[in-house]
């Protein structure tokens, strides 16, 4: 892949600044990249508008947690306002995207309103992407928002109480993940552990044997961007946990309590979780800037997209690369990189000065497996698993979190559920 380069603009456009004379940049997207680049204007002479559909911040990170009760909704969602509450020029405003304007400079919201700006940095993340694979998006569960998160967590007791009411009927207490990536082997192992856990303290009356997790996988191994040291030691660490690993295997269909493989098995079952990978946002392909692979919006090596001056995209939806010409893995990492940059050029635009491009810089890579199991694998060529690599994934997890409430929440969770294994608030929320 060529990495291409920022169009180079001579002339500045005509600014919309407020009465104040600085400068306006709109934030779309209050995830990492978006909060990254907040972040970064906070001292600066600017005035910001951070755009949002929910007023909260979700650490997606964590919410396959909630999803298995080992946390609060609560605990991984902060508010937006607070977030800005010292951020002097800066405001939130609730809202969900439906079109830029690049010509003149506004972005328009779902409900009619539209905002002006000076800057513009996109940093509206990914969805669930599920391949045009029949009846994937309509019977299976992602987890990529706080009401996906709570909406699994509900479907799983469910069928635990119904299992118990009833008996265990079509393969009711059998548990399928799709995707043997890092989101699909912390899910397939949180749901392991919480199902033979719960069964021994809360539903006594079923029989542990009659709970399957399934975990599958198209490639030849999972965590295929790990060493395959370390991709052997996930499966055989879910193995030990009861889930079943099918390895190159790829799904033909999902239907109601049924999903099909290619190789022509099928399994009946009471949940799809659907963690095969990410696409951007539906809303890209209405807002008429140029994309690439993955529907990606194509940016210059500065994040700027390609053909405009004061449009930034960042995160998950931004198509950046790195030194080879590949794109960005859709991570925190690069997200929260991509957005600190963005803003850095904001300034530097506002200055007068010249842009410079974007260097990611690979901090390495976390996954758990389950209590007491992970895996970690640094840049320098350093990989750890088991306790220690779980107890670095504990730590770095809550000094990324937002708010202190959070942190110390998390962790007395965390400590209470390690301290009384196999208790936990299992309860169906909602209506």
């Amino acid at each position: 892949m060529i990495q291409l380069k920022s169009k180079v603009v001579k002339e500045k456009p005509e600014l919309r600044s407020s009465g104040s004379g600085r400068k306006r940049v709109v934030v779309v997207g209050a995830g990492f990249a978006g909060l990254s680049a907040v972040e970064s204007l906070k001292d600066s002479q600017t005035d910001v508008i951070l755009v949002d559909r929910h007023n909260f911040s979700t650490f997606q990170p964590l919410l396959y947690q909630v999803a298995t009760a080992g946390l609060n909704p609560g605990d991984v969602a902060f508010p937006l306002r607070t977030v800005l509450r010292a951020r002097n020029h800066a405001r939130f405003e609730q809202g969900t995207l439906a079109s830029v304007d690049a010509e003149k400079h506004f972005v328009t919201l779902e409900d009619g309103k539209t905002i002006d700006y000076d800057y513009l940095v996109l940093g509206i993340g990914a969805n669930a992407n599920y391949f045009g694979i029949k009846g994937a998006r309509e019977h299976s569960h992602a987890i990529y928002t706080l009401d996906e998160a709570i909406d699994v967590r509900n479907h799983l007791f469910r069928q635990f109480e119904r299992a118990a009411s009833h008996g265990v009927r079509d393969g009711g207490l059998t548990f399928v993940v799709v995707g043997g990536g890092a989101t699909g082997v912390e899910m397939a192992g949180a749901v392991a552990e919480l199902a033979h856990k719960a069964l021994y303290t809360d539903y006594t009356t079923l029989n542990p044997d009659d709970v399957r997790v399934i975990l599958i996988e198209q490639n030849s191994r999972l965590l295929e961007a790990f060493h395959e040291d370390l991709s052997e030691y996930a499966r055989r660490e879910l193995r030990a946990r009861g889930v079943t690993v099918l390895l190159q295997e790829a799904v033909e269909s999902v239907d109601p309590g049924k999903i099909v493989l290619k190789s022509g098995r099928e399994i009946e079952n009471g949940l799809v979780l659907w963690a095969a990978g990410v696409a951007v946002p539906p809303v890209v392909n209405h807002l008429n800037l140029p994309t690439g692979r993955g529907g990606r919006i194509m940016v210059g090596s500065d994040l700027r997209v390609i053909g405009s001056d004061s449009i930034f995209a960042v995160g998950d939806v931004g198509l950046a690369v790195n030194d080879k010409g590949d794109p960005l893995p859709q991570l925190a990492q690069p997200a929260i990189q991509g957005g600190r940059h963005a803003a850095e050029q904001v300034l530097a635009l506002i200055d007068g000065r010249s842009t410079s491009p974007f260097r990611y810089r690979d901090k390495g890579t976390m996954a758990t497996i389950g209590r007491r199991a992970a895996v970690t694998e640094m840049p320098v060529g350093i990989r750890l698993n088991g306790t220690l690599a779980w107890l670095a994934w504990l730590g770095l997890h809550v000094v990324t979190l937002l708010g202190s409430r959070n942190k110390a929440s998390v962790m007395l969770n965390w400590m209470w559920h390690y301290i009384s294994w196999g208790k936990g608030p299992r309860v169906i929320l909602g209506g």
